[in-house]
């Protein structure tokens, strides 16, 4: 490697050694009863850094993780990380074929999964199966007899000591695989230095302080909870780890752990504010909410910042331009209500720009695009779509949006049909070439529905084969052989047939419209 990249050094597991330094004694992690120091975690990540390279592997290699959150997953990519091999982040929820073929596709020798996720033989054969060596995580602390091999044994005998290992800026980090409109999982890429540049802006745009006490309860596993927990680490924050929201846990941590700043989705905060328990926990240590995926309505915005917290901020940001690329800042969220995602963050330009190329001004409506040293190196085997992606020199976001006359973004639509739920991406395309596998569904269009806790809810409507009887519950139970638990509808709607163009396409917006309040309606299967 050159002098100037070994001076001019930027990585991702630089920032565990010199946070160490600082603080060495200081919390870094919270995870039930478990507390782990900085100094702590930066040994564990180099001892898990030295199993890798004395196991066979080299920087470069790509290392998998199949995990929720907790202590000892963020331990695992940091010292993957540390190793100067690549993490492939899968997310757990995902069904069995879609996690071969991420394991294939990427190229991955290593799996990391959490005991739960193993205890479930279709996906631990899904794991097992195709990869060299299979690490184990006692998320549950489960007896899964000769399955993989301990994680926390990797540790043992390994150095403490940080390895030596050559990484320069531009290297690859991460493979993190995002839904695609063809129903494949798409790989994007990022280096060392874009996900580094993207956590030194959020903790700027953020107000994140030294003395913060930040929730990591978004998965891990997805860019928003990944980039603001590695921000946080930078600074000497701690992080307490949230494994599954629970309203009521989640109060009891807020008061115990004294915690300031919290990273949530819009349902989240309607729940607190709903509970009926909630004025007897002390909530009063919140100083800033950060919510993502869904705007708020103004009823609960004005609740939660008189209520909740003084401070709620919007982010918005792609696993291909890693977050926030927006914020639609605090001293704005009470002075204009809507879909608006506010102003870009300081690594960041903006555009709104025509199918031509041509950028546009306010209130003129287009592609919603971007640039900056978040950008993504491209997406993985796929030099076409990443050729697509950044047409005229600027990443395009597949998002529809306009400027307001005081230069705040409004999001108006999704040039394509992915649906936004609690969280997760879902391609409409996918779930219907699985209803239409069903040998009495003779036509199926999916939409994402306004839904009071998922903010969309993934809605199919199907029109039966002549002569069929198949049920709604006949084709849940299909959708759950074949898709993640999160992709599966929350209603499948029976109807004699589906709005088309006259070349046959199903118009999706004119479903939209017609059931854009079916979930207000309390259906049987639209509240799960």
């Amino acid at each position: 490697m050159d002098a100037v990249s070994v001076v001019n050094r930027v990585a991702l597991g630089d920032i565990l050694r010199r946070s160490a330094r600082r603080f060495p004694d200081k919390t870094a992690l919270v995870d039930g009863e478990t507390r782990v120091t900085y100094r702590e975690l930066d040994e564990r990540t180099n001892q898990f850094a030295h199993y890798l390279l004395s196991s066979g592997l080299a920087p470069g290699d790509r290392v998998a993780t199949i995990c929720q959150n907790s202590h000892l997953f963020v331990t695992a990519y940091s010292g993957i990380q540390k190793a100067g091999m690549v993490w492939v982040p899968i997310n757990p929820g995902l069904g069995p074929d879609d996690v071969r073929y991420i394991l294939d596709h990427s190229e991955a020798r290593v799996a990391v999964a959490d005991d739960l996720i193993l205890a479930d033989p279709r996906r631990r054969e899904a794991i097992a199966g195709h990869v060299e060596r299979l690490l184990v995580i006692p998320y549950e602390g489960l007896d899964l007899g000769q399955v993989g091999i301990s994680f926390e044994l990797t540790l043992d005998g390994q150095p403490g000591e940080e390895p030596d290992v050559d990484i320069a800026d531009r290297d690859l980090a991460q493979i993190m695989y995002t839904s695609g409109t063809t129903g494949r999982p798409k790989g994007v890429m990022h280096s060392h230095l874009s996900v580094f540049v993207a956590t030194l802006s959020n903790l700027i745009e953020m107000d994140v302080r030294r003395d913060d006490i930040a929730t990591a309860m978004m998965p891990l596993f997805h860019c928003a909870q990944h980039v603001m927990t590695t921000g946080f680490l930078h600074i000497g924050t701690t992080n307490v780890i949230i494994r599954r929201f629970d309203p009521v846990a989640l109060m009891q941590t807020v008061e115990r752990e004294r915690i300031t700043w919290v990273f949530a989705l819009p349902m989240m905060y309607r729940a607190l504010l709903d509970h009926p328990e909630r004025r007897r926990f002390d909530l009063s240590s919140l100083r800033y909410c950060l919510y993502a995926m869904a705007p708020m309505d103004e009823r609960t915005l004005r609740r939660a910042i008189g209520e909740l917290c003084p401070n709620f901020a919007l982010g918005t940001g792609q696993t291909e331009m890693y977050p926030g690329t927006m914020i639609f800042a605090p001293e704005e969220q009470l002075r204009r209500f809507g879909s608006y995602w506010g102003a870009s963050t300081i690594i960041n330009d903006t555009a709104v720009m025509d199918d031509e190329g041509r950028i546009l001004g306010p209130g003129q409506v287009g592609e919603v695009v971007h640039r900056g040293p978040n950008a993504m190196m491209g997406y993985y085997k796929q030099p076409e779509a990443t050729e697509e992606s950044r047409k005229f020199g600027w990443h395009h976001t597949g998002d529809l949006g306009m400027w307001d006359p005081d230069g705040q973004l409004i999001f108006v639509d999704r040039k394509k049909d992915m649906v936004k739920t609690g969280g997760e991406n879902v391609p409409s395309i996918k779930v219907e070439t699985v209803l239409l596998a069903h040998p009495g569904v003779a036509n199926a269009a999916v939409v994402g529905l306004p839904h009071p806790k998922w903010s969309e809810a993934v809605t199919a409507f199907v029109v039966r084969k002549p002569g069929s009887q198949v049920t709604e519950e006949a084709l849940l139970a299909h959708c759950r052989e074949h898709l993640g638990g999160f992709e599966v509808p929350k209603m499948i709607r029976m109807v004699e047939q589906l709005p088309l163009t006259t070349t046959g396409k199903v118009q999706k917006h004119v479903l939209r419209e017609q059931y854009r309040d079916l979930y207000a309606e309390g259906p049987s299967h639209g509240q799960g």
